[in-house]
């Protein structure tokens, strides 16, 4: 009897779904329930079973390939060519890398300016002066010697206007569309440091195109007013630098 009884549960035990075919009859994945099903395997099945796996590896094939082409962050550049019958002319604005005039400095600028000009230190002496060019460091020495000097009232306004650059001085040849130019022709522009001087000969708006349609102009830099103890500047043979633009 107790043989019979053992035998008999063993045999439904074999009859009972196992957890992978009661998830497979229960879940929605297209096909896993015709791959996990009760009883044996059948041509049916193994075909089924083929399908699923060849659908779940181009799943993942197509998968990874489009996670590494996110992870290589391709870009795409798209440009458009624009043809114009003309252009405006642009805004040209000259600034001397100079910006103020070493021979108008005066003893009250260097006082109160030496070190903002970097000629002096925190103490007002010179620094560096054997690295200096003795004719500028003889000037330099007579304007900032300090003993029994009583400063005066300094205005940064009125020292940008006095030792800043005049392009009147500065300029010495200037033509646009054909036309010469001058000094008027500019606008002067202040900035933090210096002034600097923008060509007002298009403020019109009109439109340049075409050969020879172009401004040309020619200005002294003043590199004998470089405010540098040493530096590079380039002279022509008449002895000032010059700018050609």
């Amino acid at each position: 009897m107790d043989l019979k009884d053992s035998t008999s549960e063993g045999s439904m035990g074999s009859l009972q779904p196992s957890s992978i075919q009661i998830f497979a009859n229960t879940s929605t994945l297209h096909g896993i329930r015709h791959v996990f099903v009760y009883g044996p395997v059948t041509i049916r099945r193994l075909l089924w079973t083929l399908a699923f796996v060849g659908s779940l590896g181009l799943l993942l094939v197509e998968s990874s390939d489009r996670v590494a082409f996110y992870f290589s962050y391709q870009h795409v550049t798209k440009m458009d060519e624009v043809v114009a019958n003309s252009l405006v002319f642009p805004a040209v604005t000259i600034c001397n890398l100079n910006e103020f005039r070493f021979s108008r400095l005066t003893t009250n600028d260097l006082y109160h300016a030496g070190e903002l000009l970097a000629l002096l230190d925190v103490n007002l002496q010179i620094p560096n002066p054997h690295l200096a060019d003795p004719a500028v460091l003889a000037i330099l020495q007579e304007k900032a010697n300090f003993k029994q000097y009583k400063p005066k009232v300094f205005n940064m306004q009125e020292f940008l206007a006095r030792v800043g650059h005049d392009l009147k001085d500065m300029m010495l040849y200037c033509k646009f569309k054909g036309q010469e130019c001058s000094h008027e022709d500019f606008k002067t522009v202040s900035t933090s440091r210096h002034s600097a001087f923008l060509f007002s000969g298009c403020v019109d708006g009109g439109g340049v195109a075409g050969p020879g349609q172009h401004r040309r102009t020619l200005a002294n830099t003043w590199c004998d007013e470089w405010m540098v103890l040493a530096g590079p500047c380039w002279y022509s043979r008449r002895g000032g630098g010059s700018l050609l633009s």
